[in-house]
Order: structure tokens, then C-alpha cells, then sequence
């Protein structure tokens, strides 16, 4: 039976006992959305507090009539009036249930006032940056407890290594990275040894340029630039590929097979970072000696073999040491924070470049504040 195309009507009629009856008739449909809302200021004026619902002769009724009718009765009523009356169609009763509760809740949302520009305002804002950053840092170290806790449960056990994962991860970030990080040390290695020869030319002591350079870059350089790459080049690498993961749902298909995505996805990137970026931090002190050598032999006209001597007499050991050990520390940071980013995910597009720009960011700073503190430590220790 094809249903009736006519205005929606509504009646409020007196019951014997006080009470009131809400007729409704004709369609409640987004086609006579106009013509219903008319009726309603006159219709609300002659409500009493309790009232019934008669949908005997409705015809039709979809969202936009369910809205009209909840904002003539009010949400309470509605919601009585259902509660009173089993006798309303289900599809009816759920339909106005549905649109009562978010309409509700869009009643309910009270916009925060505007902030303005005086000096409480601005602690306020400081205060909530503070317990944001406050929050990230529990998430941060939450997550790095549950990757050492993993790594300790699957380390025992050389049934659950996933070699092959640990070997592709390890090619994309070092293998694929040592052009870059070559190139950009052996650029830096020649702009410092440049500098150094500039300003201590004017002091008779060129010849220490090549100390500036083994200092700089056994102890800093080498570690700082393979460091700051890997945090733009692969950390953003990972939370695009976990967060694509997350938005497609692939992680949440795992946890269904009983595959945990610690060991499955972070780990083997956690230890390819770590594996990889004390080789590229060796790479990277090797092209920034081979960069200041160059400026040294080109502009200070110092041979190769002096180069060297003066590089084995004045440089110790302990410089390429203490540069070498900041790279698994700073490594592993940088994965765990392009992974942790990449779980944040929350399926859109946007949220993925969010994320991404989030894991560099942090990434960037993370490397900066660990390599200074590492400085300070290691100077107030002599080494």
C-alpha cells in the first residue's frame, strides 16, 4: 500500500483523565518540514505536562519529522510518552529514540567561552600546553615499557625473530639512508674545517683546524646529522606506514589472529634503527673527516700524511668512542616515537599527516636534548 503524500497535521486533544493526546497525522517528512513547523508554537502553547502519543494516523514519518516532534514535546516527554506506550511500531519508537538522544546531546554541548588576551587567559592556555606535554611524555614512557617488555619476552625465544622483517627494515633505513648521510657530513665536515681555517688563520694556528674537525665530528657531528636524518627520513617513514595500517583496520585484523603488533610491526623497525644507526653514525664521522680533509689540503695546503699523523697524535680513542655510544640510545628513541605516533592514528588522512609531523617534531627534539645531555654528562665526567 503506497503511503499518502499530505501535510502533516497535529491535534492535542483532552483525555478524561487530565491528561493530553498528541494526534499526529499526514506525513512528518523533510517535504513538509516548513508547513509542520508552523503548527508547532500554537500546538506547544495548549500541551499539558503529561501527554500521549496517538500515531494512529500517520502516515509517514523520517528524521526531520522526529525532530519536529521532539522539539514540540521536549525530550522528557518524549521520552515518557515512549516509555507509557508499547504499543508504538518499533521502527517509530527507534526512529524518535534515535533523533531524542542526539538531539539531547546537541542541547547539552555549551560552547567554551572565549579565551581573550589578559594574563589569566594566557595561563590557562600555558597550563593546559603543560599537561598536554605532561600527558605525552606518560604515553611516551608507557610505550617504551611495553616494547622493553616484548623485546625481553621475545629475545629468549629464537622461534618468534622475524628476520626476514629485520633485514627489509634494516635496507630501507640504512642501507637506502647512507647516500644522504654521506653527502650531507662530508658538506658539513668541509663548512666547518672552512670556518675553523678562517678564524684561526688569524692566530698563526691553522694547523688545528684538523683537531676542530676529529672533535666536532667523533664526538658531536657524526652521531648529531645520522641522528636528525633518520628522525625526518625514517621515524616519519613508520607512523605512515603503522598509521595507514591503523586507518585500514590491518592492526585490529592482527589482534583477531592472535598476532601481537608490538612484535610483529615495532619491533623489527626498533632494532633495525638500532643496528643501523651506529653504522650510519660511522659513515657519517668518516665522510665528515674526508670533507674537513679536503678543505685542509685544497685551502690550508696541509698533506695527507700530516693530516693523519696530527689526526692519531692529537685525537684519542675515547672521542669516537663516546660518539658511537650515543647512537643506539638515540635510535631506539626515534623509532619507538615514529611507531607511538603511528598507533595515534585515528583513520583519516589528516590525522595521518598530523601524526607524521608530530613524530619528526618530537623525534628532532628528542635527538637535540639527549645529544646535549649527553654532552654535559660526558665533559662533567671527563671522557
Amino acid at each position: 500500500m503506497a503511503v499518502r503524500d499530505i501535510p502533516g497535521r497535529v491535534e492535542v486533544l483532552t483525555d478524561a483523565d487530565g491528561g493530553c493526546r498528541v494526534r499526529l497525522g499526514g506525513a512528518w517528512t523533510l517535504r513538509w518540514f516548513a508547513s509542520i513547523e508552523r503548527q508547532i508554537p500554537d500546538t506547544r502553547a495548549r500541551l499539558c505536562p503529561r501527554v500521549r502519543l496517538d500515531l494512529q494516523t500517520l502516515d509517514d514519518l523520517d528524521t526531520a519529522g522526529a525532530g519536529l516532534l521532539n522539539l514540540l514535546l521536549g525530550t522528557e516527554r518524549l521520552r515518557t510518552a515512549l516509555a507509557e506506550q508499547p504499543e508504538i511500531a518499533p521502527e517509530r519508537r527507534a526512529l524518535l529514540a534515535t533523533v531524542g538522544c542526539a538531539v539531547e546531546d546537541v542541547l547539552a554541548y555549551v560552547p567554551s567561552p572565549a579565551e581573550g588576551l589578559g594574563f589569566v587567559a594566557l595561563l590557562a592556555r600555558l597550563g593546559r600546553v603543560m599537561q598536554g606535554i605532561w600527558c605525552q611524555i606518560r604515553v611516551l614512557l608507557g610505550f617504551l615499557g611495553l616494547v622493553l617488555a616484548t623485546l625481553a619476552r621475545t629475545l629468549p625465544r629464537p622461534r618468534r625473530w622475524r628476520v626476514t622483517a629485520l633485514v627489509a627494515q634494516l635496507e630501507q633505513t640504512t642501507l637506502d639512508a647512507l647516500p644522504i648521510v654521506a653527502l650531507l657530513a662530508f658538506m658539513v665536515g668541509a663548512v666547518i674545517a672552512f670556518l675553523g681555517a678562517t678564524m684561526l688563520s688569524a692566530y698563526g694556528a691553522s694547523v688545528f683546524t684538523v683537531d676542530l674537525v676529529s672533535f666536532a665530528f667523533l664526538r658531536e657531528f657524526g652521531v648529531l646529522l645520522a641522528a636528525i636524518l633518520l628522525a625526518g627520513r625514517t621515524a616519519s617513514a613508520f607512523t605512515a606506514q603503522i598509521g595507514a595500517m591503523q586507518s585500514h583496520e590491518e592492526i585490529d585484523a592482527l589482534r583477531t589472529i592472535g598476532l601481537d603488533p608490538i612484535e610483529v610491526l615495532v619491533l623489527p623497525r626498533v632494532l633495525a634503527l638500532v643496528l643501523g644507526l651506529p653504522m650510519l653514525t660511522l659513515v657519517s664521522m668518516l665522510a665528515g673527516l674526508l670533507g674537513g680533509a679536503l678543505v685542509c689540503i685544497v685551502d690550508l695546503g696541509i698533506p695527507p700524511a700530516m693530516f693523519l699523523s696530527l689526526l692519531r697524535s692529537d685525537t684519542p680513542l675515547s672521542y669516537f668512542w663516546v660518539g658511537l655510544s650515543k647512537a643506539p640510545v638515540l635510535a631506539f628513541l626515534i623509532a619507538v616515537i615514529g611507531c607511538l605516533e603511528g598507533f595515534k592514528v585515528t583513520g583519516s588522512a589528516e590525522s595521518v599527516g598530523e601524526r607524521t609531523t608530530s613524530s619528526v617534531v618530537q623525534a628532532i627534539f628528542v635527538v637535540i636534548l639527549i645529544d646535549a645531555l649527553a654532552a654535559l654528562f660526558f665533559m662533567e665526567m671527563g671522557w
